[in-house]
């Protein structure tokens, strides 16, 4: 069984978070927690925070925290927000605000064959 938590409509371009998101998916949950604490950019402390809602909603289910591991991890496109820069001689210049959605599911068990795979390499 998994459990899932959303982040909607976070202030980050869904570009920039599937980066961040990509070192975790597959991971153990520990693990995974310790590579957003240490990631220098912005979209890992959101991802973090959705992350340990996930384990959370796991623990209060009485699931075992110590082999939790994310399942799915996923970044959507959210709406974007329009704003126009003025610019010269009466032009505006269109600026796009995106948002995304923030998606983390952990389950209990074994991790997915592809980490077990790679790390017995």
């Amino acid at each position: 069984m998994a459990w899932t938590s959303t982040h909607r409509y976070a202030r980050i371009s869904p570009r920039k978070a599937r980066l961040v998101v990509d070192l975790i998916r597959g991971r153990n949950v520990d693990e995974a927690d310790e590579i957003l604490r240490f990631t220098n950019k912005r979209a890992a402390t959101f991802i973090r925070q959705v992350l340990r809602t996930a384990v959370a909603n796991a623990d209060e289910k009485e699931a075992d925290v110590d082999s939790l591991y994310v399942s799915e991890a996923r970044i959507d496109q959210g709406p974007s927000q329009m704003r126009f820069q003025p610019k010269d001689r009466g032009r505006a210049f269109p600026i796009e605000k995106k948002t995304s959605h923030i998606i983390v599911a952990v389950e209990q068990g074994k991790r997915s064959a592809r980490r077990t795979r790679r790390s017995a390499e």
